[in-house]
């Protein structure tokens, strides 16, 4: 464009110029003599006017001439631009489909290779020697299900007023997605699951029966924020019975209370908005029966008077308020502080047996609220009518009281922040007995158990039970802080776990508590048991890793390798080799002698361009192979020397011991669509090579049919988790499960249902590999007995083994005992 402008000015000088030169003669003024004569003096006589004219007219003809050759040029140049124009939009929707998409597949002429791309990096997967046709091969949701078994944690360093006691006997907390009710003398614990993202409040109606409970917004798997709500259930049955708020609150709900004098017929709720937004339902119907704006600083709780359900009070941040509910409006009031120092947070509140309001706040005060009239002299500004002023200040803790307790006759619990002391006071604030909660962290709720009995809510995710005369000890525990490190015993009901707040924990799985429990310097992101079950490893952030005995909790090795952190720990399926995975890109090896106690450096896999994130040995224990953060798959020949392998194509028929490489031929279909390459954290292989189970960065467990190397596969989803799922594992019998959170320090564990196999049922699968399930059998004896006894078949074929289970069980009807018997598992070679 701008050479044709060029071009079109040009032309026109060139014209106005010649046709000035042809007329100088006749149409010079005396005003331009001067420059007549200068000319002349340049370039010569007028007679050689028309040379030079004709000279000039031959230049400009010329550069016409190039001009429209450059026309002419850059013409098609425009015309060859306009055709990539249309090219591009379609270029570029078929590299997006190919980079954004999670994989591409395509088969090399071979027919043994298939390519998978994760942002834009082909990984090249071989197809193993006993499939014949990859394009055949039927993938199907695994016959398993999960079934939430347990909740290992509680929700209590961020979150207030989150512990009740209902008519059942039950214990309701929540943790992550998951409202739990555990029955404190039962240890049973069912679960409410109707949440979409982390819980954050909950309160109990006045029938003991019905729970409300509020969540955070949250985002789905595309980022878009979802809408926070508030559920109305029954806690008998688990059914909800209204939905309240959705669409109506944001960010999240702060604080629920239910009115008490209507017996329970609104509901109160503030939410995280700028604002934070007051709004009353109506229970039954569901429906807003008023909204107002709070304030725009934190609100920590709301209560109705238990007296009078137009009467409410929030307090928070530098305030409390006194709200009146009439004619379908709200009007608040706030409260004068006058001559006492205005704390920095209110930080709770409850109603005496008299009318009163008590209050604890951050200065560890206990302040007694009344109502009088205002006086200004008194009060200081703003005092106008019935206030509500500063009866009494009573002295109660060193550091926040966090919570007040009011029991039925009167008597007022306090929990203490920094001091961490639960203090029982009388009617008339007279402190009475104290008990001191040492290795728990600070008190966050207490509720009453029979006037004498408490549970406790600490900081550190515990709740605690008992008797100011017997002390307190934890019926839940849990961690504090992001959670990476997971594995299970080889031969118990046992699994470790360790995380950010330095903890190492060991759980059983069996009797659903913490066994032991230690503290390290620094904070453990791995770990793995040594196949004799006597010891485990614990790789930590800065390269160091610790060996630690079972029985003893005693810290009989220490190792450092790099300064980076561990990724991953792995011990060899004989237990002679120990691989150490870190961040500075190598694999530690080391030989393993002394059951597990001694430790020396046999070599290092060096080879990878990114970071450690899996590895796994073959079944007999000669060879590694490792994911890394740039998506790499590589093969180490360990017993060679840590050698790598660069023909990975001999890699392709190796059996491994375990699966938790992420990336791999077997595990290739568990990628979902819209993928990258940090959508999955982790993932694990059960020891029966059914199902391999994955942790994904949304919130989800998955089980999936192993093998699973196509993709779309189908496949079970779990929800629980309120943060990214960082670890799974299966334990040693495949009979449960466990999935860990990450910000949400939840640990759960399901149960591993069989589902399709009772109904006596065939499945058969024939001519790929994949499994086979034979019928349950049921024979009655001569004893009247019943004795079902299940053959179930696992065939690999195409994998190189066999395996099958045999299980019988006996029923005896006239003493109702019932038993279970393990007969054993058989492996036989192709």
């Amino acid at each position: 464009m701008e050479l044709d402008i060029g071009y079109h000015w040009l032309s026109l000088f060139s014209t106005i110029f010649k046709n000035d030169l042809t007329a100088c003669g006749s149409i010079l003024s005396p005003d331009l003599l001067s420059w007549s004569v200068c000319t002349d003096d340049v370039s010569g006589s007028s007679a050689e006017y028309p040379d030079r004219v004709f000279m000039m007219e031959g230049r400009l003809q010329a550069q016409e001439d190039e001009i429209m050759l450059l026309k002419s040029s850059l013409a098609d140049a425009l015309r060859r631009l306009r055709l990539h124009d249309q090219l591009i939009p379609l270029l570029k929707q078929q590299i997006i489909s190919c980079l954004t998409l999670f994989f591409t597949l395509s088969h090399w002429l071979t027919g043994q290779s298939i390519k998978m791309f994760i942002r834009g990096r082909p990984i090249t997967m071989y197809v193993p020697s006993n499939i014949q046709n990859y394009e055949d091969l039927r993938m199907e949701p695994p016959v398993e299900k999960l079934e939430l078994d347990w909740v290992y944690g509680y929700r209590g360093r961020d979150c207030r007023a989150n512990l009740y006691l209902l008519s059942s006997g039950e214990a309701v907390y929540f943790i992550a997605c998951v409202v739990v009710l555990y029955h404190i003398n039962n240890r049973t614990q069912r679960h409410y699951r109707k949440h979409t993202d982390c819980v954050r409040c909950l309160t109990i109606h006045p029938d003991k029966v019905r729970v409300a409970s509020g969540q955070t917004a949250g985002v789905d798997k595309d980022g878009k924020p979802l809408q926070p709500y508030v559920h109305i259930w029954d806690s008998s049955t688990l059914i909800t019975l209204q939905q309240i708020g959705l669409g109506t609150f944001e960010r999240g709900v702060g604080s629920v209370a239910f009115s008490f004098a209507d017996a329970g017929a609104f509901l109160c709720v503030i939410d995280d908005s700028n604002e934070h937004m007051l709004s009353v339902w109506d229970c039954a119907k569901g429906t807003k029966h008023t909204e107002v704006k709070s304030t725009n600083e934190a609100v920590f709780a709301v209560e109705f008077n238990p007296s009078d359900s137009t009467n409410i009070i929030t307090c928070g941040k530098s305030h409390i308020y006194f709200w009146t509910l009439s004619a379908g409006s709200l009007t608040k009031k706030q409260g004068i502080f006058g001559k006492y120092k205005k704390p920095k947070f209110i930080q709770c509140f409850v109603f005496s047996l008299t009318g009163d309001v008590l209050t604890g706040d951050s200065e560890g005060n206990i302040l007694t609220w009344g109502k009088s009239p205002g006086d200004v002299k008194t009060l200081g500004k703003g005092a106008k009518g019935n206030t509500f002023q500063i009866m009494r200040q009573t002295r109660a803790h060193d550091g926040s009281v966090f919570t007040l307790c009011m029991l039925q006759g009167g008597a007022l619990l306090s929990g203490g922040g920094k001091d961490r002391k639960i203090i029982r006071w009388s009617a008339d604030l007279a402190p009475e007995r104290e008990c001191e909660v040492k290795d728990f962290g600070a008190v966050r709720c207490i509720t009453d158990v029979n006037g004498e009995e408490l549970l406790v809510g600490t900081t550190r995710n515990a709740i605690l039970r008992g008797t100011f005369s017997d002390g307190f000890v934890a019926i839940v525990q849990g961690h504090v802080d992001e959670m990476w490190g997971l594995a299970t015993h080889p031969s118990q009901d046992v699994f470790l776990t360790c995380g950010h707040d330095r903890q190492v924990c060991v759980w059983n799985t069996a009797e659903h508590k913490l066994d032991w429990c230690t503290t390290l310097e620094e904070y453990g992101l791995c770990a793995d048991f040594c196949p004799n079950g006597a010891v485990v490893s614990v790789g930590l952030s800065t390269g160091r890793w610790l060996v630690l005995d079972l029985q003893t909790k005693e810290v009989i090795s220490d190792y450092t390798d790099g300064n980076e952190q561990l990724s991953v720990m792995r011990y060899s399926p004989d237990g002679s080799f120990l691989a150490v995975g870190s961040h500075d890109n190598f694999i530690y090896v080391y030989n393993v002698t002394e059951c597990g106690r001694r430790y020396s450096r046999y070599g290092k896999c060096n080879g990878h361009s990114s970071f450690i994130t899996h590895l796994d040995w073959s079944k007999d224990g000669k060879y590694i192979m490792s994911n890394s953060g740039d998506y790499e798959i590589l093969y180490w020949d360990v017993a060679g020397g840590c050698k790598l392998l660069r023909n990975r194509y001999e890699s392709k028929d190796r059996e491994w011991a375990s699966y938790t490489c992420v990336l791999g031929f077997h595990v290739m279909g568990v990628w979902l669509e819209g993928s990258d390459g940090t959508d999955i954290n982790a993932l694990c292989r059960s020891h029966s090579e059914r199902v391999v189970a994955v942790a994904d960065d949304f919130c989800k467990v998955h089980l999936f049919q192993y093998p699973c190397p196509k993709p779309k596969a189908p496949n079970h989803s779990y929800e629980g988790h309120g943060s990214h799922v960082t670890n799974v594992r299966f334990t040693h019998c495949d009979s449960h499960l466990l999935s860990m959170g990450g910000k949400d320090t939840c640990i759960l564990q399901w149960e591993v249902k069989r589902a399709g196999t009772s109904d006596g049922g065939d499945r058969l699968h024939s001519g790929t590999g994949w499994p086979l399930y034979i019928s349950t059998k049921v024979v009655r004896s001569a004893k009247d007995l019943w004795c079902i006894v299940s053959l179930d078949s696992y065939s690999t074929e195409g994998f190189g083994f066999h395996r099958i289970l045999f299980s019988s069980m006996i029923l005896a009807p006239h003493d109702e005992m019932e038993t279970l018997v393990h007969l054993g598992t058989i492996y036989f070679s192709n």
